[in-house]
């Protein structure tokens, strides 16, 4: 019977290779099970360090595995190899103050290791350089001029680091920095020996164009402090994110004061910010965040990593924000930070962790950590001693094999020079940082991590590998909105629709209107026989119902929109209404207009257009706009048609009135409604010359402008049939008026009463001009009388009296002849009469 199949721990297979050294298995075959055992033995000129024996034990060894070391020589017969270094203990960036312990540490570690470097020791000496560029050119001319000739500088900041790498090739140096982010620092040219374990700031750029694409963000903007490390890194970010199909629509750049940029971004509602700046600066940019609201769900904002964990909490006289504004202003942003402690806490090649690696050098301090500079970056000054230890192990030939004397190194050999060189470049091993190894610009190859400050801690929620475009999502962020904010505002489209309560309410008028216009109508050709209504042209009222409907009909037309067609219907409804609805609006002349409105059709047909207005906010708390749009029936030259159209139709109405006005006194038997035709034409006048520029004006509101043109249409109809046709019928019912011509001749009397009222109005106009002439007689008479007295007073002066009459009388004189201009009172009376 076959025994049953079933699953068994095997041992790790790395106990069974042991460098410099052999592995003998005994107690079973290949994969190590349980019960087997390993013994280990190193090569000549090594030594074993750790145990010798190890035994497999339900898939774990009993023991750590050891390592063979090199017997090294005696410590008092080693020579010393310098290295000189500059430490930033304040200044911009006080790395000095947690990177020289690092450094302190690995020299410790190196020195004591047998297998490396045996035959040399590995000295330190140091300056504060203080991040000045100015204060790390007096240290390098000492570090230079002075004994003992030091094979490798290694400074610190980007400034310095600038300064050192340009002159070190004078003297044929190697610079390893352990804390230089420049992407300037990257040209081969301008630095030809330089190295350094802080990987470029450019390596945040492919991290960051990688969360711009998973979060779907096309548009972004930047605000950055105006150094060198910031732009060169922004121009590589403004060309890795065009790649990407990505565009960078705002940049804005400050100095010392960041109030005006910020704005700049709230005016440009920028909604994805990427920030460049130290922290001193950053706290100055958030405070006028927090003034200018720009913060929240509605943005996000990306910044370095390298900042302390409270950086935002810290006091600082140059801001008036307090810890609270600051804490609510900076919620929520995202940090790319370059991964400089190995979050895999194996065993490096010092034979640490990670974290024994952090409690080491927590004791060393004499700070907290948090208040310690360079904390971040002391795990990148620790692999920076090692890396150029084995750089140099190799270059000396590692104890015992070929390799060149380091100690005949001097400023003028390039020979060994550039054999470090070489060594360096091809670096590879593990360090306390994670995997380090150079690319071609020297620049260190690392990971990136990515934070997000999250109820004002930082969590980690993700890692970033550019070298494999590998992104290790932990799905631990969180947004203020639920959710990523959009890269700009959403912008929804929504059409401006004719109110349907007013549309009703004007559609139900223009009916009632109709059924007016139809009544009238049915009365006047009912009635046709009627004197009365013969005598006021019927056929001229009956035209006038017909274009009153019309007119009235067009309403309708008028009010359609997109909430009643659809958009594919649209232009149809375009050319084949809008000509009705001019055509409903004139009575006369119909020919011309159905000729010219054809002739528009054919030349530059209508056609549906849309009107865009400003966007507005919407009444909920969403990150939308609302872009209100219009709908039109318009053509090219449609100002143009209408210009015609506005010319003719003036001319029409100015000429109705000039026959109205003209015609107004005109009496006949045949015509006895033209005062009322006339007031129709003074009353459509009127309207037309107030609603076509109003209707012009108030084109983009379509509730307004619908109303104005429909009530003008419908009051204009209404007045119409009411002056013309409201009078007739009044008369005919109350006068009882129904009767033919030819029944009314045959009354006594009935075919006089119209020549009596004649004659009478007729008189009365003569009364008028005859008083009108006794005025000016009487005038005369009063002139004559004057004159007549005057000529008596002279003709006494020139005769004496005449004597007494002896009768007793008055004296006599010749009798006057009567004065051919003097007129009887009693011819005066009868022609008052």
């Amino acid at each position: 019977m076959d025994t049953p199949s079933r699953c068994v721990r095997i041992c790790s297979k790395s106990y069974l290779i042991l460098e410099n050294g052999k592995v003998f298995l005994t107690g079973g075959d290949l994969p190590a099970l349980d019960g087997a055992r390993v013994d280990f033995r190193c090569d000549p000129d090594f030594h074993l360090v750790g145990g010798s024996r190890s035994v497999c034990n339900q898939g774990q060894w009993s023991s750590p595995k050891p390592h063979c070391q090199v017997n090294r020589t005696p410590h008092s017969e080693r020579r010393a190899v310098y290295i000189g270094a500059l430490f930033p203990m304040s200044g911009g960036w006080p790395g000095g103050q947690a990177c020289q312990p690092a450094v302190e540490m690995a020299l410790e570690d190196v020195n004591s290791r047998r297998d490396i470097l045996p035959d040399y020791e590995l000295k330190l000496i140091h300056h504060d350089s203080k991040c000045d560029p100015g204060q790390a050119t007096k240290y390098l001319y000492e570090l230079l001029y002075n004994d003992p000739i030091k094979i490798i500088l290694m400074p610190g900041c980007s400034s310095v680091s600038t300064l050192v790498a340009e002159a070190a090739r004078m003297w044929n140096l190697i610079v390893l920095s352990y804390g230089s982010s420049s992407p300037a620092l990257s040209n081969r040219q301008r630095f030809p020996t330089f190295f350094r374990t802080h990987p470029s700031a450019t390596l945040h750029n492919p991290t960051r164009v990688k969360l711009f694409e998973k979060w779907g963000w096309k548009k972004i903007a930047t605000i950055q402090q105006t150094t060198e490390v910031f732009t060169s890194t922004l121009d590589d970010l403004e060309e890795r994110v065009k790649e990407a199909g990505i565009e960078i629509t705002f940049r804005q750049s400050f100095f010392s004061d960041p109030a005006v940029p910020v704005k700049n971004l709230k005016r440009q509602d920028a909604r994805i910010i990427v920030g460049l700046f130290y922290e001193t600066e950053a706290r100055k940019v958030f405070c006028e965040v927090y003034k200018e609201r720009l913060f929240g769900k509605k943005y996000v904002w990306f910044l370095i990593g390298w900042y302390a964990d409270n950086w935002f909490k810290t006091y600082d006289p140059s801001i008036n924000c307090t810890v609270d504004e600051m804490t609510e202003a900076v919620e929520g942003h995202i940090t790319t930070e370059i991964v400089m402690l190995n979050p895999a806490n194996t065993r490096s090649i010092s034979n640490m962790t990670s974290q024994e690696f952090v409690e080491k050098l927590t004791k060393r301090l004499k700070r907290h950590p948090e208040e310690t500079g360079g904390f971040q970056e002391a795990p990148l000054a620790y692999d920076a001693i090692w890396a150029l230890a084995l750089a140099l192990n190799k270059t000396s030939g590692g104890g015992g094999r070929s390799g060149v004397r380091l100690e005949d190194f001097n400023y003028n050999n390039q020979t060994i020079t550039d054999q470090i060189y070489r060594a360096m470049n091809s670096s590879s091993f593990e360090g306390v940082s994670g995997h380090v190894v150079f690319d071609a610009s020297g620049s260190r190859m690392a990971w990136t991590l990515i934070e997000q400050l999250q109820g004002g801690s930082y969590k980690k929620i993700g890692y970033y590998d550019s070298t494999k475009d590998d992104l290790s999502w932990s799905k631990t962020d969180k947004w203020i909105g639920g959710s990523p904010p959009a890269d700009q505002t959403l912008v929804i489209k929504t059409f401006r629709f004719l109110s349907q309560k007013l549309f009703i309410s004007v559609s139900v008028l223009s009916s009632l209107g109709i059924v007016l216009a139809v009544v009238c109508l049915s009365f006047n050709i009912y009635n046709s026989h009627v004197r009365y209504i013969q005598n006021s042209q019927p056929n001229l009222n009956n035209l006038t119902a017909v274009g009153c409907s019309l007119a009235l009909a067009a309403v309708f037309p008028l009010g359609l929109d997109g909430y009643h067609i659809g958009r594919n219907q649209f232009p149809f409804v375009c050319q084949t209404l809008e000509p009705w609805k001019l055509y409903a609006t004139v009575g006369l002349l119909v020919g011309m207009d159905v000729l010219t409105l054809a002739i528009w059709q054919i030349v530059d047909p209508l056609h549906r257009t849309i009107e865009t207005f400003a966007k507005e906010e919407p009444k909920e708390d969403i990150d939308v706009s609302i872009l209100p749009q219009l709908e039109h029936c318009s053509s090219k030259k449609m100002n143009t048609w209408l210009g015609i159209f506005y010319g003719y139709k003036g001319l029409l109405l100015l000429l109705g009135i000039f026959l109205a006005y003209e015609t107004k006194s005109v009496s006949t038997e045949k015509i006895n409604d033209h005062r009322a035709v006339g007031m129709a034409i003074y009353n459509v006048a009127v309207l037309c010359l107030i609603t076509a520029p109003v209707t012009m004006i108030l084109s983009s509101q379509q509730d307004a402008a619908f109303a104005f043109a429909s009530l003008a249409i419908v009051f204009s109809s209404y007045i119409t049939l009411v002056v013309l046709f409201v009078p007739k019928i009044r008369r005919l019912i109350t006068r009882g008026e129904w009767q033919s011509e030819a029944q009314d001749t045959m009354k006594t009397g009935s075919s006089t009463n119209n020549n009596e009222e004649e004659k009478s109005r007729l008189l009365e106009k003569e009364n008028r001009e005859l008083e009108k002439i006794i005025a000016e007689k009487e005038e005369r008479v009063s002139e004559l009388r004057h004159q007549l007295q005057s000529r008596q007073q002279l003709r006494s002066r020139r005769h004496p009296p005449t004597p007494p009459d002896p009768s007793g009388g008055l004296p006599r004189g010749p009798p006057e002849p009567p004065d051919r201009l003097s007129c009887d009172g009693s011819r005066v009376h009868l022609l008052y009469k």
